[in-house]
């Protein structure tokens, strides 16, 4: 299993609309960056994922799983944008805030603290146990 984080807008997409939508998930779509896309294109059904709000709030705030691989992006014609479907699976106890992470050592290199800006990114499997551990799970 692999490990990744889903960036989003709270108040175009936000962590309640993700759970409301229950098993059946919902198609990450809307992703026009091609680093961002070849890493769905990576995701296998399975694969864990953090939530994270952006702008303001700047925190993973729930846990996600994939629940279908890599297929065309419904909200375009554009053969070059695929997503993957994701669904809520907990919220986190308490939110991790981009400012944690920046000031915790062991997450120096994790892409969110590098490269606030790319939408959907690796998570490597010690940065998972780490936040993880700081969400209070």
């Amino acid at each position: 299993m692999a490990f990744w984080l889903f960036k989003s807008e709270p108040n175009t997409w936000g962590w309640d609309d993700q759970v409301a939508r229950g098993d059946a998930g919902e198609e990450w779509d809307g992703v026009r960056n091609y680093q961002a896309r070849n890493n769905m294109r990576a995701m296998r059904r399975g694969d864990r994922g953090f939530f994270y709000h952006s702008l303001k709030e700047k925190a993973v705030v729930g846990i996600v799983e994939v629940i279908a691989e890599s297929h065309p992006d419904s909200t375009t014609d554009d053969p070059r944008w695929d997503c993957v479907d994701i669904k809520a699976v907990q919220t986190l106890p308490r939110p991790v805030t981009l400012e944690m992470c920046k000031a915790d050592p062991r997450l120096a290199d994790m892409v969110l603290v590098n490269n606030s800006r790319l939408s959907v990114q690796p998570v490597t499997d010690a940065e998972w146990q780490i936040i993880c551990e700081m969400g209070g799970l």
